[in-house]
């Protein structure tokens, strides 16, 4: 067995997500990329602990981010939209002082995916992760088809694993 499957093999069965939508206009009727992150996760076998809908402003961000974090059963944190280019959009800024150990590679990964489907406009994300107290942090776009491309090709496949490694002592 090489050493990434001896890592999975000892990793955990059924992780809990929270998720995080920021948008200024979204509602729950109208949270298509929260629903995205809600019904890959369930699809996956992994429990949905909690979502949320907040306002594109650092502060609210920040604020909920921590708030998931603090629950003990949240292993995983996504949050969808913000990642873009304009002034508002600010979910890297809020997350980031929070992240112990950026992942780098998901963002490059990310939009190496994204430029299949959309092309040169994939450089326009800023889609991130990062490791904090033993717990992942996504920050995706909030198109719902960006949401199910990183769910599906990258968090999903990876994220027990991810978790068994940052909680290694």
């Amino acid at each position: 067995m090489d050493v990434p499957e001896e890592h999975r093999a000892h990793a955990p069965r059924v992780l809990g997500f929270a998720a995080v939508t920021v948008s200024d206009s979204r509602t729950e009727e109208t949270d298509t990329g929260g629903r995205a992150i809600r019904e890959a996760v369930e699809r996956a076998g992994h429990r949905v602990i909690a979502a949320r809908i907040v306002r594109d402003e650092a502060a609210a961000i920040r604020a909920a981010a921590r708030e998931l974090l603090l629950l003990p059963e949240v292993d995983v944190l996504v949050l969808t939209g913000g990642t873009g280019v304009a002034p508002r959009d600010v979910t890297l800024e809020a997350v980031a002082p929070l992240l112990e150990r950026p992942l780098e590679g998901f963002g490059e990964l990310f939009r190496m995916l994204s430029y299949r489907e959309v092309g040169a406009a994939a450089m326009l994300s800023r889609a991130a992760a990062g490791v904090t107290n033993g717990k992942a942090v996504f920050a995706l776009p909030g198109s719902p088809k960006a949401v199910t491309l990183a769910l599906n090709e990258l968090i999903l496949p990876e994220a027990a694993h991810l978790i068994s490694q940052a909680r290694r002592s």
